[in-house]
């Protein structure tokens, strides 16, 4: 006998010499000659599977794609939709977090834990901001199929407390399916300043502001560079590129010679702009004939009735959002062209859309700081006026006025966040070749963002699996769409959807829409808006969106019965997607999902690295001290020491020629706490404090003694470090300044040993250090 290791999943076994080989296992001898060579495959996609390219605009309502009758010049997009189609009844979640989470899984965002945004995620199944693994996203099946997966530009689908560089990452794009990812963690990020990420690592953007640095740019340079590699690396093999921009959500920046061709288009005003746009609707047939405007609701101002110097300011918003949006297109054409260029274009399903309707999130006059807006900060009109050269460059964070949330929606109600059509239909073109019967078409079928995720599988013939990494599958709720694209009158594949977002309701089944009035009690829109705060009270409106594209004529007095079964039907739909319990604010956040580890009490930090994330910080609302080793040469010192945000929201800690420094961007504008002298040459401890209490104060001290105080007025929170993925940086900045004092990145140019940030009040810490020195009996 000879022993033979015949192996097959590592089982040994024995037969005899010359003996066939045991069927399904492979024999391995001692030699190569004799031995059975078993190759391991890789996964391949049908022949035919096509490249995907899905473009996730951002706060792109229904009316603001020259295509879907704006006039705003988006001649590229446009010209996608005249080689593809136009599908004029495609909805979404209503905000971004949820969207994204429907796209990507194709299961209704509470399913998946999405029922808000990221940045409000509570302990509650519907709304816990974590994706689970029995929802496995479109890359990881297209990957496991033989994709090349690329994700470029906004994700949004973290949890805030993971992002910094300790993770976790499998809730990062790598840990969820794609390959290579280049872009932006947070819900929003400046345009000029960005925070970004590569792979699983943070990085400084390769260009400065000053430089002409611009994010859309970036991202479409990455994206382009992306299938370039790929396709020379392997062009028989497709690829899945994922680009989602951060335009058009605030802050709407872009460099002047693209707004200035808007100059004056817009001083009409917002209800004329809408009736002109909705003649360009008419006319392309991207609504129905039938279709009726509806009415401008008692909270949007009349233009006219505005003052002059009003009606400037909120024009130059909007002129400024138009070249945003042209600007946006312009380098989505390079993007385009490059397909032409590579010879892929008729091979790539391409989808352009938006994740929610045009957003209001600016207020009734706009605002130059969105971060502060979205909380009901609203600065005074005359200073915005004063500022108004300001808008869309460095200095401004800005958003418009909601007047042209309203008229980006048009012919729809309302806008983002809500369950209005307004704020859940959005436009959506395809491209896919000779695969498309029509181009140039309109497709009027209902449909919802969980159905491309089914339609992208379809077409590259990739079945959903059971289970993924031995962990079974929820139920798919998307639909594939895939037979509108050859047949136009197809029957309708989505004949059930429903709709909730911060307590928003509505309920589509075969035609007929039901909508609640509740209004979110939130921010600017809760003393806004007339409608319901107490679901006890909200009313049912009833619309046939058969006959009532834009949600118009409200039939709910007329058919009681059905209004009662399509509540009810959404009560059964909100039961098994985990919809409830219901979003209240405040209430809600007193539930809100913690971290996975307490806020730390104290954190030391050296000089070098990368960003650290605000969500790392000591907690600051008791009261913070901010202590820096520094050591000062002959020759002086200055630069930062400790900085996080910008003008826009943040606060550092410097020396500007020696002397010390403390700079809170705050709500109301800039409180700069300095000293008098600067540092002689030798060793120090540099302090900052912020006390809390009736008259809040901060304190610049020098090895403990004071040189410097001032009221610290208002809430010391800074919200666009609440949306964005920002970090503070130890020994230098980067991006934008807190002030006028620097330019980053000023890094500190003595010897800076540690920087200590220590959480609590400052006083109370003093106080409670001088009854222990006493109880001791130490002086």
């Amino acid at each position: 006998m000879t022993v033979l290791a015949a192996r097959r999943y590592g089982s040994p076994v024995t037969t005899s010499s010359g003996s066939a080989p045991i069927p399904g296992r492979q024999l391995i001898t001692s030699r190569v000659h004799g031995s059975e060579p078993r190759f391991v495959g890789y996964p391949q996609p049908p022949a035919g599977a096509p490249n995907v390219v899905m473009v996730v605009l951002d706060d792109v309502g229904f009316a603001q794609l020259g295509c879907f009758g704006a006039t705003l010049e988006t001649p590229n997009i446009d010209r996608l939709a005249e080689q593809g189609l136009r599908y004029n009844r495609f909805h979404v979640t209503s905000v971004c977090s949820s969207t994204r989470a429907a796209l990507h899984t194709g299961r209704n965002h509470h399913a998946v834990g999405m029922g808000v945004t990221e940045e409000a995620a509570l302990g509650f199944p519907g709304y816990t901001g974590r994706i689970p693994p029995s929802a496995a996203m479109l890359a990881r099946l297209l990957r496991d199929a033989g994709y090349n997966t690329m994700s470029v530009g906004k994700w949004h689908l973290t949890p805030k407390h993971e992002y910094s560089s300790a993770g976790p990452f499998h809730r990062w794009p790598l840990g969820m399916g794609f390959e290579r990812f280049y872009g932006f963690l947070g819900a929003e990020t400046s345009q000029w300043a960005p925070e970004l990420v590569r792979d699983n690592t943070q990085v400084d953007p390769p260009r400065t502001p000053e430089e002409g640095y611009h994010l859309t740019e970036d991202l479409v340079d990455e994206s382009i560079r992306m299938i370039q590699d790929q396709q020379q690396a392997e062009a028989r093999k497709p690829f899945f590129l994922h680009l989602a921009t951060g335009a058009a959500h605030a802050p709407h920046q872009v460099p002047p010679e693209w707004v200035t061709p808007y100059e004056g288009q817009f001083d009409d005003g917002w209800e004329v702009w809408r009736e002109r746009v909705f003649e360009r609707q008419l006319a392309a047939g991207v609504v129905p004939p039938e279709t009726l405007l509806t009415e401008r609701p008692s909270w949007v101002p009349d233009w006219d009735g505005l003052p002059p110097e009003q009606r400037r300011l909120f024009a130059r918003y909007m002129e400024v959002f138009a070249g945003f949006m042209t600007h946006t297109d312009h380098h989505l054409g390079r993007l385009f062209d490059h397909l032409d260029e590579r010879g892929i274009a008729d091979d790539t399903l391409v989808m352009v859309l938006s994740d929610n309707g045009a957003s209001a999130e600016g207020g009734v006059t706009g605002t130059l700081n969105e971060a502060a807006g979205w909380l009901g900060h609203q600065e005074d009109v005359e200073a915005s006026i004063a500022r108004s050269d300001e808008i869309g460059g460095h200095g401004a964070y800005n958003h418009y006025p909601f007047g042209w949330a309203w008229a980006g929606n048009t012919p729809l109600r309302l806008w983002k966040r809500h369950a209005w059509l307004g704020g859940v239909r959005t436009p959506l073109v395809v491209r896919w070749g000779a695969r498309v019967a029509d181009p140039g078409g309109v497709r009027g079928q209902f449909c919802h963002a969980v159905d491309l995720f089914s339609t992208i599988l379809d077409a590259a013939g990739v079945p959903v699996p059971e289970t993924v990494d031995g962990i079974t599958q929820q139920p798919v709720d998307g639909t594939s769409m895939l037979a509108s694209f050859t047949e136009p009158d197809v029957a309708e594949h989505r004949r059930l959807q429903y709709f909730e977002m911060m307590g928003s309701r509505g309920l589509y089944q075969d035609g007929w829409k039901a909508t609640t009035n509740f209004v979110p009690n939130q921010f600017n829109e809760r003393d806004a808006i007339p409608g319901s705060h107490d679901f006890a009270t909200d009313r049912w409106s009833l619309f046939d969106l058969t006959h009532d594209f834009s949600e118009a004529t409200d039939l709910a007095d007329e058919h009681p019965d059905v209004v009662k079964r399509l509540e009810a039907m959404w009560w059964a739909e909100a039961g098994r997607h985990q919809v409830l319990p219901l979003f209240e604010f405040p209430d809600s956040m007193a539930h809100m999902h913690p971290g996975p580890f307490p806020a730390p009490h104290r954190v030391s930090y050296t000089p070098g690295g990368g960003p650290i994330q605000d969500s790392q910080l000591p907690s600051l609302f008791g009261g913070f001290e901010l202590s820096a080793e520094v050591v000062v040469p002959e020759t002086g010192a200055e630069g930062i020491l400790a900085a996080i945000g910008d003008a826009h929201g943040g606060w550092g800690c410097y020396l500007l020629d020696g002397v010390p420094v403390a700079a809170f961007a705050m709500l109301d504008g800039l409180v700069r706490v300095a000293g008098t002298e600067p540092l002689a040459p030798g060793r120090h401890r540099i302090g900052v404090q912020y006390v809390p209490g009736a008259e809040p104060l901060a304190r610049v001290l020098v090895d403990g003694v004071e040189c410097a105080a001032a009221p610290l007025p208002g809430l010391f929170f800074f919200p666009n470090l609440s949306t964005a993925a920002v970090g503070m940086f130890i020994g230098r900045d980067r991006g934008l300044p807190l002030c006028r004092d620097y330019r980053p990145p000023f890094a500190f140019t003595g010897e800076l040993l540690r920087v200590d940030i220590e959480g609590g009040n400052p006083e109370a810490r003093a106080d409670e250090e001088t009854r222990l020195r006493a109880a001791l009996g130490s002086d």
